[in-house]
């Protein structure tokens, strides 16, 4: 095997919103001892979910798995507002981890509906961000994930509609099916802001910009992450062969074959320390990196709940 040049995408790995989601955890079980509950995986990424394990968290599907009085931490993909009222009557210790800018997306849904609008989600069907979003709504929402569901919607003319997004979902794919969305309904309202997140805006840009000169582009993250699904499919569009992998493990040493140029990135749910592990295993195998080796500091963060705070 030649040797290989090796380009690390930045902004990569963890964004802000995951970062705070393991912080409450982790803080919850220093504050109140374990075990603390969590309800889902607090974000999509093996490593992390098990390190929590370790450390004593207990991840659960619903609460009735968990006893009275206990601790429960909800995702940083949020839930449903039936999910919120259960726990309140089981008076359980709630810490919410949803991610600031998922809530965002659930105060919008609530508002469109507290003013008799329909709503239609872009988003990813069974996924626990939209689950948790249309469970937050007030009124008739819409699940679309494509132009063609686009095509098979049903609303009565004079309709008054708005529209929200999954915070997770590829820009441009996102962009095509908003185009077609406006143009069959042209007076739809949509929030002032951009739904998508800022860290999965980055992290796209960034593989967008080193796939086009990488043979082979790796993406550190779990199957069930949805934004590293994301920067899988965008380095392929982009020119790469790209591969989603949950550590330096899973590294086929034969797609490296003839290869000059390896990009590596990370899903905003997988940890530095996996990307280490990668690049580690891509020099055993011939590769030399170049360019800058830390992640960007993208100058977000956000606050911990009050009861967690110093």
């Amino acid at each position: 095997m030649g040797g290989f040049t090796i380009e690390l995408a930045n902004p990569r790995g963890f964004c802000a919103g995951v970062d705070r989601a393991i912080e409450i955890v982790e803080r919850a079980l220093d504050r109140y001892g374990a075990p603390i509950y969590v309800r889902h995986e607090v974000v999509h990424n093996r490593y992390v979910v098990n390190d929590l394990k370790e450390k004593g968290a207990v991840f659960v599907d619903e609460l009735e798995e968990i006893p009275d009085g206990a601790t429960v931490i909800f995702s940083a993909h949020g839930v449903a507002r039936v999910v919120q009222e259960e726990a309140a009557n089981r008076e359980l210790r709630v810490l919410d981890a949803t991610c600031p800018l998922v809530t965002k997306v659930h105060v919008e849904v609530s508002r469109y509906g507290g003013e008799d609008k329909t709503v239609i989600l872009v988003g990813h069907a069974g996924h626990p961000e939209v689950e948790g979003t249309m469970g937050q709504a007030t009124g008739m929402v819409h699940l679309v994930e494509s132009v063609e569901d686009i095509e098979d919607l049903s609303i009565p003319d004079g309709t008054p509609l708005a529209y929200v997004t999954q915070t997770t979902l590829s820009v441009e794919d996102t962009a095509t099916i908003l185009k077609r969305l406006r143009a069959r309904f042209p007076n739809i309202e949509g929030p002032r802001r951009d739904d998508i997140c800022y860290a999965t805006q980055n992290r796209q840009d960034a593989v967008r910009a080193i796939a086009g000169r990488c043979d082979v582009v790796f993406v550190v993250g779990s199957v069930t992450s949805s934004n590293s699904n994301r920067l899988r499919e965008l380095a392929e569009q982009t020119g790469a062969r790209a591969y989603l992998i949950d550590g330096a493990e899973d590294i086929d040493q034969k797609v490296l074959e003839g290869v000059n140029q390896v990009g590596v990135t990370a899903g905003a749910s997988a940890p530095e320390i996996l990307v280490d592990a990668v690049v580690k295993k891509l020099k055993a195998l011939g590769g030399s990196p170049k360019g800058a080796s830390s992640p960007l500091d993208e100058g977000v963060s956000f606050s911990l709940p009050s009861e967690l705070r110093d």
